[in-house]
């Protein structure tokens, strides 16, 4: 549904003004001062049906407030070499910004392993990063904007995906439906690049799967993405994987590499949150457990398309070059 109901949303402020402490402490968080888009957001995420709206977001809140959501961004994940660890598995970075403003998050769908920590540590870290966008990013740059900017665009790099990637599924599976349920229509468009022929065969049968308004919201592009991307945002906010035709992840020089640990987004995101640790009254932590979040259930269609790509890529078990990039075999995308 394109056009926002001007009804529906007021129908919703009426039952989301009724909620009560602690939900309505967690949701300024939530909504930042951008109460009607954040309610326009979980509308969407249900179909503009206002009961199940108000349903999915109460339990949100509830969720956070279970979970302690709020003060996750004073939660480092220490030691320091922890860190590392979870950020050298779980490729994820900010390379910039769109020319509109939006956040460009890259992330390394193929290359991330999940090998170094434990599940709750990737939630963890999953979590925060979401957190540090809505209540630190998003509110800064809509400031500079003079309007609200509550979205962000991912860029996904398919380098190195393999039939590895079977035993990550249910990892993946949790991170999603967390973000589902919990942060829905927080990206305005995926950029699917470098992807070899295994994502393209997962992709013809995932895609039936989806409801409309995400399938238009992925685009698969061919080699790196570069030609399309510099469509909507500068060579400076290109994410390091896109800035050559044939080249992945793994071939770039740590300066530009928005996964490391060492690039100015992960700095200022582990110093935000220490720093909000120590303004606690206490020391950094030699060691500390991770914060454990509640995995909500998968919703149906995560769960089958989980089983769905489980499934193909058994089918493929026997086949040698699954790896190779799309714009190198003669099946089509």
């Amino acid at each position: 549904m394109g056009i926002v109901s001007e009804q529906a949303v007021d129908e919703f402020q009426e039952l989301i003004d009724k909620v009560e402490e602690p939900l309505k402490t967690t949701f300024k968080n939530v909504h930042q001062g951008y109460l009607r888009e954040t309610l326009i957001r979980f509308l969407k995420a249900r179909d503009w049906n206002v009961i199940k709206a108000h349903t999915m977001l109460v339990e949100c809140l509830r969720w956070r407030v279970d979970n302690q959501i709020d003060s996750i961004l004073s939660k480092p994940i220490v030691p320091s070499e922890l860190y590392r660890d979870v950020r050298d598995s779980q490729l994820i970075g900010m390379s910039g910004y769109t020319r509109e403003g939006l956040p460009v998050f890259a992330i390394g769908v193929g290359l991330s392993t999940f090998d170094k920590a434990s599940v709750h540590y990737y939630v963890q870290s999953h979590i925060q990063i979401n957190e540090y966008r809505d209540r630190v990013l998003l509110p800064s740059v809509s400031k500079k904007n003079g309007g609200p900017i509550t979205t962000c665009v991912k860029v996904l790099d398919m380098t190195g995906l393999k039939l590895s990637a079977l035993s990550q599924i249910k990892l993946v599976t949790i991170i999603s439906t967390i973000d589902d349920l919990n942060y829905p229509e927080k990206t305005n468009t995926y950029y699917v690049v470098n992807a070899p022929y295994i994502f393209s065969a997962c992709w013809k049968v995932v895609k039936p799967l989806l409801q409309e308004r995400t399938r238009k919201k992925v685009h698969v592009l061919s080699g790196c993405g570069k030609d399309e991307l510099l469509k909507i945002m500068d060579y400076t906010s290109l994410p390091h994987f896109c800035r050559r035709g044939s080249s992945g992840s793994s071939h770039h020089t740590q300066s530009v590499d928005c996964f490391s640990i060492d690039h100015p987004f992960h700095q200022q995101l582990y110093n935000y949150v220490k720093h909000h640790y120590e303004t606690q009254g206490q020391a950094e932590p030699a060691k500390q457990g991770s914060f454990h979040v509640g995995f909500p259930e998968p919703v149906a269609e995560r769960v089958e398309m989980a089983k769905t790509i489980e499934s193909k890529l058994h089918k493929f078990a026997n086949c040698n070059d699954l790896s190779k990039p799309v714009d190198d075999r003669k099946a089509s995308p």
